[in-house]
């Protein structure tokens, strides 16, 4: 029903317009208990096999919404409807901050894609933890993904993620530290492993304060070359991290079915969607083999069917994401890939 009927009407908006349309139809609708009931009875899928156990957390599925979907923590309880096993909320930063100038947000239908350039738009962690202050869902684990402010300089870097740490603590089950997003200036310097090193140790003395520490995992671009995939684990290692998410979006434009023309005037921005999808899993690859299998690893890009799915689990990752995919495929993925996971 979504591909034949909701999403060409959807597809005439705007990017950025249509994502707030669907999400304020959806929260709506479902604060309509029968409604409500009837959606989890429609995508939620309900196996014990499907759980799993993973950095001291039970998920009841593997499959995920990645972070950017929900930048402020305002639909987590309407999208836990969909059946995902976690969310994430986020990126979120300290300070409120309106991102980069509209337009920014872009499709390329023939790929299958999303163009973004959102800039950490969001309306800061205090508001974030007022929200969820109102009440968790017991049953939905939310992970919490950060980063810095845009005016912030990288030397201060660790200032904003560990405000975001601390303020976010007590309400969400996991961290994601986000260096990869490039739509920040300077961001993924962060991802050298100096600094990278550096902010990490400092949320892990921080994390280890807590009478019960949280996972924190990092999110990383697939753009890194093996060498600095080889210096990602050695952080891993070191600063003895949850886990990472493999990958963010890559500023790649290679072999995209798009124009070159339309490409060129959608300017910058993150690639995601399936044209990631064999660099992303390329990446899990490399980082399960060299881990020998020990690190955990959520596997996200490119993932529009269950087939894709089981092609990241297969390629070493614990745990999988998905975004654009549910933009194309609609909300039915998240239950085609939990079936094609139990076939």
């Amino acid at each position: 029903m979504y591909k034949i009927f909701i999403k060409p009407i959807l597809f005439l908006f705007p990017p950025e317009r249509a994502h707030y349309l669907t999400i304020f139809i959806l929260k709506t609708i479902l604060n309509i208990p029968v409604i409500n009931w009837l959606f989890k009875k429609i995508y939620a899928v309900a196996d014990k096999r499907l759980e799993r156990n993973v950095f001291g957390l039970t998920f009841p599925n593997p499959v995920g919404l990645a972070a950017g979907f929900d930048k402020d923590g305002k639909y987590y309880k309407a999208m836990s409807t969909l059946g995902f096993g976690f969310i994430e909320i986020g990126t979120v930063t300290p300070v409120p901050q309106i991102g980069n100038p509209k337009p920014r947000l872009f499709r390329l239908p023939k790929d299958g894609a999303l163009i973004n350039r959102m800039g950490f738009n969001n309306e800061g962690v205090e508001a974030m933890v007022k929200r969820l202050k109102k009440g968790k869902l017991k049953n939905v684990i939310i992970g919490g993904n950060i980063g810095k402010n845009k005016t912030t300089p990288n030397e201060e870097a660790v200032s904003d993620y560990s405000i975001c740490f601390e303020a976010l603590f007590n309400y969400v089950d996991y961290f994601v530290v986000n260096v990869s997003s490039p739509n920040t200036p300077g961001l993924r310097a962060l991802q050298e492993k100096k600094p990278l090193t550096e902010l990490l140790s400092h949320l892990q003395i921080l994390n280890k304060q807590k009478n019960k520490p949280k996972p924190i995992l990092l999110k990383i671009a697939p753009d890194l070359t093996d060498e600095q995939l080889d210096d990602i684990l050695e952080i891993v290692e070191t600063t003895k991290l949850a886990g990472i998410i493999a990958t963010n979006t890559t500023i790649s434009r290679s072999d995209l079915n798009t124009s070159e023309q339309q490409i060129k005037n959608i300017g910058n921005g993150g690639l995601s969607g399936k044209p990631l999808k064999e660099r992303a899993t390329e990446v899990i690859r490399y980082l399960n083999k060299k881990s020998k299998g020990k690190l955990i690893i959520i596997g996200v890009g490119g993932i529009a069917s269950a087939e894709d799915a089981l092609e990241k689990l297969n390629a070493g990752a614990t745990l999988i994401q998905i975004y654009s995919g549910m933009i194309y495929e609609g909300p039915g993925l998240v239950k085609a890939i939990n079936k094609g996971i139990l076939r």
